[in-house]
């Protein structure tokens, strides 16, 4: 045998806690991105921090948490009790240690596995722990989870509370950017499911008086309602549901102890299968389910004693019972009890509201039945058209005859041309990333009706490619990537595609799915190194770092970009400009001003922003 092949003890190894977060992060906090997805792990990062202040204003201490993110310096105060003093360095470096084993103290604590602060410590090129009690103050200092400063307990005239301060590691973290936008969201939820919270981040204030309510008013404008927003609270548990006039399909928004359970689990599934028992037995009628839950906005949030969740991230409820103790009903009950008592009873004290709902859901029955035939046709000619061979090159953990649920890594770029989509297709990642190739441009879908998405081939296969038929349950990529040319034909190929995700599937906008992929503008290279440049700016300082006098290609399009290339564009280094929604704008005035028919004010408005693009060309 040769040595390679010998198994000894020599082969055995030992890591300590520090070294296995870093070699396997991935267990930890989900996937590691650079900040473009909000499920990145420098979010998660900050989510650890957090989920200890919320334990500690649950318990009753402390009703203010400060966040300030200045570059890529987080810090986070709280004013709870403090960690105890001789455990400061303790509960940040040694793993299985923490408070929240007493389930007394912590029975309906978002982090139970003493996990969450150790990784955050592990994988910050710099951390900082200060604890104050009773006037006294202990600190320490760590980077890459090895402590390299540690500080007396001296007395403080502070406020007792805990304060981290942490660098994502770039090491780890590559080209990592924050995205306010993803922590604000983020914030938001934790005041929705607290109230009384007040949180700070860089010195504006999020607070909440009505729960999940608020959270519903923020993500659906007033005018898409159907009817009043319906919110009910009870001990442990609380809901909102409306159902919007114009989005197509189910909207959910989970939380459970306080953690957005963005893939759901058991309570997401008892609360989904309660809403259509109870409208049912309300009308007396056997409504299809999915008549009853199209067009739905609604959020559930739930408190659990010691929570089983079905990874380190937190993002999928795995528990049956709502706790241990004998007697105590299963989730399932738990849920559906209080939907079918507290949801029946206010639609029978509000008629109005109940008679908006019915016709709702009749008016969705009378839509089903007329697509009925529509959508039959528009399955077979997807099966005839061999998607999955032509249109779609998909990824091993997707192919057809598979099963496996959508996980966080895998990504579908939707191209323009074959050219461009046989470069992607033979330099990405077959495991996790698959390929989409449009025929021409798309349709302008702004103002039509479902109908089209099914007599249309392209958005009828890109349809069936995503699984987003009834919703985003099945949603087969977590990452939707356009690829398309910076040139005017390819932004308004991009722009016909997210007019049909507008249209049609906001929630995948929503929810933070949607993204556009970055490609270089100019390769500047000699006989020693080659730069990729998005902007102007990083071509004149690669000229710079290069002279003299190097070789500058101007890329005109992707199908210029070769395969041996576009491996450094789609992998490690993939640079993603996520797609987002502005709030204060609703989606039928957000497609009526760009995709409608001519307006003034939109002629306007290119003639202004045209004359600003010509300034910049001829100042450069």
């Amino acid at each position: 045998m040769s040595d390679k092949n010998q198994y000894t003890e020599d082969n055995i190894r030992s890591l300590d806690w520090k070294e296995h977060i870093r070699m396997r992060p991935g267990m930890y906090i989900g996937k590691l991105g650079d900040g473009s997805s909000p499920d990145d792990g420098i979010y998660i990062l900050l989510k650890e921090v957090l989920d200890n202040c919320i334990d500690e204003f649950v318990m009753g201490a402390g009703k203010t948490i400060e966040v300030t993110i200045k570059d890529k310096t987080v810090t986070v105060r709280d004013y709870g009790r403090g960690i105890p003093l001789g455990k400061v360095i303790d509960v940040v470096s040694k793993m299985n240690t923490g408070g929240k084993y007493d389930s007394l103290a912590f029975k309906k604590s978002v982090g139970l596995n003493g996990v969450g602060t150790k990784a955050v410590n592990a994988l910050s090129n710099y951390f900082r722990v200060e604890s104050v009690r009773d006037e006294k103050q202990k600190a320490a200092e760590f980077s890459a989870g090895n402590l390299v400063l540690e500080e007396d307990i001296i007395d403080t005239t502070k406020r007792k509370g805990t304060k981290v301060t942490f660098i994502p590691d770039e090491a780890i973290f590559k080209n990592y950017k924050f995205r306010y936008e993803y922590i604000i969201k983020m914030l938001k939820n934790y005041c929705y499911l607290n109230n009384g919270l007040t949180i700070l981040f860089n010195g504006e204030k999020y607070f909440s008086e009505n729960g999940l309510k608020d959270l519903l008013e923020e993500t659906i404008n007033t005018e898409d309602l159907e009817y009043p927003i319906i919110h009910l609270k009870g001990e442990d548990i609380e809901i909102a549901l409306t159902h919007s006039k114009t989005q197509y399909s189910e909207e959910y928004h989970s939380f459970v102890n306080g953690q957005n359970t963005t893939q759901g689990g058991t309570h997401l599934a008892a609360y989904r299968e309660a809403i259509v028992k109870t409208i049912r037995e309300f009308y007396n009628k056997s409504f299809e389910a999915s008549d009853i839950r199209k067009s739905i906005v609604t959020a559930i949030s739930i408190k659990v004693m010691e929570p089983v969740f079905e990874s380190q991230t937190k993002t999928k409820l795995g528990s049956t019972d709502i706790g241990s103790e004998p007697g105590m009903p299963s989730v399932r009950t738990f849920v559906n009890d209080f939907v079918k008592t507290k949801l029946d009873n206010y639609l029978h004290k509000n008629p109005p509201t109940a008679d908006a709902l019915l016709r709702k859901i009749l008016q969705a029955e009378r839509e089903r039945k007329e697509l009925s035939g529509i959508r039959k046709l528009a399955t077979d000619r997807a099966k005839k058209a061999n998607l999955h061979n032509k249109k779609l090159r998909d990824c091993r953990a997707h192919l057809p005859d598979t099963k496996n649920p959508r996980n966080l890594e895998s990504t579908l770029f939707i191209t323009e041309g074959d050219s461009a989509s046989g470069s992607i297709t033979k330099s990405r990642d077959v495991n996790t990333q698959a390929v989409f190739s449009l025929r021409g441009k798309p349709l302008n879908s702004y103002g039509m009706s479902k109908k089209i998405v099914y007599e249309n081939e392209e958005f009828n296969l890109l349809q069936s490619a995503l699984d987003i038929e009834d919703g985003l349950e099945k949603l087969r990529y977590n990452n939707i990537v356009i690829a398309t040319d910076a040139d005017v034909d390819g932004m308004h190929i991009r722009l016909l595609l997210i007019t049909f995700f507008l249209q049609f599937f906001p929630e995948l906008i929503k929810e933070g799915h949607l993204y556009i992929l970055q490609t270089p503008l100019f390769r500047v290279r000699n006989k020693k190194e080659t730069i990729y440049c998005y902007t102007d700016d990083e071509r004149k300082a690669a000229i710079e770092k290069l002279k003299p006098k190097p070789e500058i290609t101007r890329f005109k399009g992707l199908g210029e970009i070769s395969p041996d290339e576009f491996q450094f564009f789609i992998g490690e280094d993939i640079r993603l400009d996520p797609v987002m929604m502005d709030k204060n704008t609703s989606v039928e005035q957000l497609l009526s001003f760009y995709m409608g028919k001519n307006t003034p004010d939109r002629q306007e408005f290119i003639i202004k922003n045209l004359k600003v693009e010509l300034d910049v060309v001829e100042a450069v």
